[in-house]
């Protein structure tokens, strides 16, 4: 297992994608620095970090479904940047996930597949925990 190539996970253990790119993390031999979100909260600093790094506009890295449940104004075109960058600090289920973090850069990991363009060894195969393979030979 490496620690030399730091990896990060912001994760939501409810959710199966993020279970599955924190599986298939571990299974190309990292340990990841696990962040749940749900409980540790964001910053507005960390948030615009990290989406800066992702390529990410806070648009872009809502989660639109919670969203129409907590305030469906969030979903208008009008709404500016700012207010769902503060809408996603009182409510952190807004910010999309999984987003991962490596020196390879950041990104949100959908489809999970996606994780592995941020590390730098993969496994040959995976198994999602619904059955599908991943052959990445």
């Amino acid at each position: 297992m490496s620690r030399a190539f730091p990896v990060t996970v912001f994760h939501n253990p409810a959710c199966g994608t993020s279970r599955n790119v924190l599986a298939m993390v571990e299974a190309a031999g990292y340990r990841p620095e696990v962040v749940e979100y749900l409980q540790a909260g964001w910053t507005a600093d960390q948030l615009r970090a990290l989406f800066a790094e992702a390529g990410l506009t806070p648009r872009e890295a809502l989660r639109e479904k919670e969203a129409a449940g907590i305030d469906p104004g969030l979903l208008d075109a009008s709404t500016r940047d700012d207010a769902i960058l503060a809408a996603m600090l009182a409510h952190p289920i807004l910010v999309n996930r999984p987003i991962v973090r490596t020196p390879l850069g950041a990104a949100m990991c959908r489809p999970s597949e996606k994780v592995f363009e941020l590390l730098d060894r993969r496994p040959d195969r995976f198994v999602k925990e619904d059955g599908e393979v991943v052959d990445l030979r």
